[in-house]
């Protein structure tokens, strides 16, 4: 279908062409089908480093101090952009992959997060065109960009260059035509002068606006995606932050210009066969998820697909609980920074019991990540300080100065267990700086992982215990979902 040439933000009251965008108070919001043309931006960068975080989150917080209800997405498996974009925008940002997820429940995805909003802001990962392949767009910026038939604001480092920049953003536009890239933002100029010299030469050679710019400015630039980020963000230390960055991105980026960009774009048809059922299951078991500022890496499809096939969620802290919750059929513990509170985690020995015990009892239990390393027997941090943890898996981690592994996986499983049977495949991602040593032999891994190394076995799996480095999108296989509800409710009618 063709485009729409509204300049204003559907749900918004006021024009986009001037004054303020300020939400109208109890409009009704469109549901998904009524809101399949959403106005949208991708900000993508010509490489990482570019300032896309910086500028995305400044974007996203100058048009909610405008009114406008903003939800945010990062395009690849990404924890940590994400967060910034929750904390924000005050709405659960989204992963949009192509690689973990087919392009329908990609773009089903999108359509269920936006429907409710009045611009969607994605942001990319690394350079615009990388992705999986180093020869196709698999998996990048540029392919969810294609998908969603959304414009594509390009974040460039201007930091000295003049007409060169036109060079760069020229190849850009070359490399694949089919991508709408329709104004560029450039980061890390050193005046209002230098700015004006590149966007002279830009729109002079490339034929698209220059949008705006943000100076080299150390107070604005976000901070390293160090592992004690989240909490700081969950704890509202970087508001400030944020609001010196939607002063900065008010007073030197065209919002309004960008508006109507956004509102150029066609309506996208909802997939054929969606991924969550047409009425939510009634709940058949509880499961309790560890979620707070050591464990909340969690994709939010996966809660979601699980309460729509049939589980009740109950969240608990292991930080700050004594206890698991009550009357619980199963256990979620995700990914997220164990290394960080070891000392204040090791000391939850109630807790660790009542794992031990739910474990002994065949609950089933399933953990990523740092939910692995918190249930090994030790943790040993980077200054070499070893904590002990619940000691459901015979092995231990040990942080490391570099990372230890990241990229997709493709994980097969190396026997039946509590997601998968034998053989079954799902997708996922690793990314984390510890190592794990098997303390007995023969380990009995869980998955075959296929990555860029080739073959590796990974996880653990025993009985109705499955913990492992990987994240699983349960997206890419929904017999990972119905498996665990299946087994929760088995032992609910055992216990």
């Amino acid at each position: 279908m063709s485009r729409t040439g509204d300049s204003r933000i559907p749900g918004a009251s006021g024009a986009a062409a001037g004054g303020e965008w300020i939400a109208a108070p109890g409009s009704g919001r469109p549901t998904a089908a009524q809101n399949s043309r959403v106005p949208r931006l991708v900000v993508a960068g010509t490489g990482s480093g570019a300032g896309k975080t910086t500028v995305t989150v400044g974007l996203m917080a100058a048009f909610r101090k405008k009114g406008v209800v903003v939800q945010g997405f990062k395009v690849g498996p990404d924890y940590i952009d994400p967060s910034y974009h929750t904390a924000v925008t005050g709405r659960q940002s989204r992963n949009l992959d192509t690689w973990m997820l087919t392009h329908d429940v990609m773009r089903e995805c999108f359509l269920r997060a936006a429907e409710s909003a009045d611009l969607a802001v994605i942001e990319g990962v690394m350079g615009f065109y990388d992705g999986k392949n180093p020869l196709n767009d698999q998996g990048s910026t540029a392919e969810v960009g294609k998908l969603l038939d959304a414009p594509v604001v390009l974040v460039l480092n201007a930091q000295s260059m003049a007409r060169s920049a036109a060079a760069i953003v020229l190849g850009f536009q070359k490399m694949d035509p089919a991508c709408r890239i329709v104004g560029v933002i450039a980061n890390k100029v050193g005046s209002k002068g230098h700015f004006e010299i590149v966007k002279a030469a830009i729109e002079q050679e490339c034929g698209i606006p220059c949008l705006g710019y943000l100076e080299r400015d150390d107070a604005i630039t976000l901070p390293e995606r160090h592992l004690g980020l989240i909490p700081a963000v969950e704890r509202g230390e970087l508001n400030g932050l944020f609001d010196r960055l939607a002063d900065k991105v008010s007073s030197t980026i065209d919002l309004e210009q960008l508006a109507r960009l956004a509102a150029d774009v066609s309506e996208l048809e909802p997939p054929s066969v969606s991924l969550f059922p047409a009425e939510k299951q009634e709940p058949r078991v509880r499961i309790a998820v560890a979620r707070d500022s050591a464990f909340n890496f969690y994709y939010p499809e996966n809660l979601e697909l699980l309460e729509s096939f049939g589980a009740e969620l109950v969240y608990f802290s292991p930080l700050t609980d004594e206890h698991l919750p009550n009357r619980i059929d199963g256990l979620y513990i995700g990914g997220g920074f164990p290394e960080e509170f070891a000392a204040k985690l090791s000391g939850k020995t109630c807790l660790f019991e009542e794992i031990r015990q739910a474990h002994a009892d065949n609950m089933p239990i399933y953990a990523e990540c740092g939910g692995l390393m918190f249930l090994c027997r030790k943790l040993t941090d980077r200054a070499g300080h070893s904590f002990p943890m619940v000691g459901l898996l015979p092995a231990s981690v040990q942080m490391q100065a570099r990372l230890a592994e990241l990229g997709y996986r493709e994980a097969a499983a190396a026997q039946d267990h509590l997601l998968l049977q034998a053989g079954e495949h799902a997708k996922g991602h690793e990314f984390h700086y510890s190592l794990l040593t098997p303390e007995v032999d023969p380990y009995p891994w869980a998955w075959r992982l296929s990555g860029r190394k080739g073959e590796t076995p990974e996880g653990y799996a025993a009985g109705n215990l499955l913990a492992s480095y990987t994240h699983l999108h349960f997206a890419s296989n929904l017999n990972v979902v119905q498996s665990f509800i299946k087994r929760c409710e088995a032992y609910r009618k055992n216990y």
